[in-house]
């Protein structure tokens, strides 16, 4: 079964780039190779979607680790705490440090929020708002995906340290200290996150 999944990924993999391959080549010889402009692409969009994509990634992918921390975790703790009734309660710690997480995203996407504002200007947008729009997704970007993987991060050591505790109780302060450094991988993301989008200014249009 798992061989002609493999065999069905390849395929798809090699149509999606034949396809891309005639298209670029039918452009090329056709004369209209221009029309594969990326940048135009890019400005086409609008600077608010840029800004709003970032912060729902920023908040997506943080609340969607933070989950997937608590879910690795509390599972392991429950199942331990059937054998080792003692370990529930102090292993919480662990799911607090995923819920931090979350709320690294949260604050995150609302200061990024504070720079959305209306643009009164009929003349449309002004580089600065492109430049803003571009840094607001690429920062709420760095710091979801940063979320995600510190979300994990603490889950999976959390995981490791209730079971651990169940079996021998000095064992847990230890990997406590593994748990923390794991959690500073998302203050890690939000410090990108602020220096990304340190010198975006609010949205102003063109004067």
């Amino acid at each position: 079964m798992s061989s002609y999944g493999g065999y069905a990924k390849t395929a798809l993999h090699s149509a999606v780039t034949g396809l891309a391959v005639w298209a670029g080549l039918y452009l090329l010889l056709t004369g209209r190779g221009e029309r594969f402009n990326v940048g135009g692409y890019l400005l086409r969009i609008s600077p608010y979607m840029w800004g709003l994509y970032g912060i729902a990634f920023c908040i997506g992918f943080s609340v969607v680790g933070a989950a997937w921390g608590i879910f690795i975790s509390g599972s392991s703790i429950l199942g331990g705490a059937v054998r080792t009734p003692r370990i529930a309660t102090k292993n919480l710690i662990s799911i607090i440090f995923c819920e931090v997480v979350a709320i690294y995203g949260v604050i995150m996407a609302i200061v990024f929020s504070a720079k959305l504002g209306a643009v009164n200007s009929e003349n449309g947008f002004s580089s600065s708002d492109y430049y803003t729009g571009f840094s607001l997704f690429w920062g709420g970007l760095a710091v979801g995906l940063s979320n995600l993987i510190c979300g994990l991060a603490v889950g999976i050591t959390g995981a490791n340290a209730a079971t651990a505790d169940a079996h021998d109780q000095q064992l847990f302060v230890k990997i406590l200290v593994i748990e923390i450094f794991g959690s500073v991988i998302g203050l890690f993301g939000l410090i990108v996150g602020l220096l990304v989008t340190g010198k975006a200014e609010d949205f102003a249009g063109v004067i």
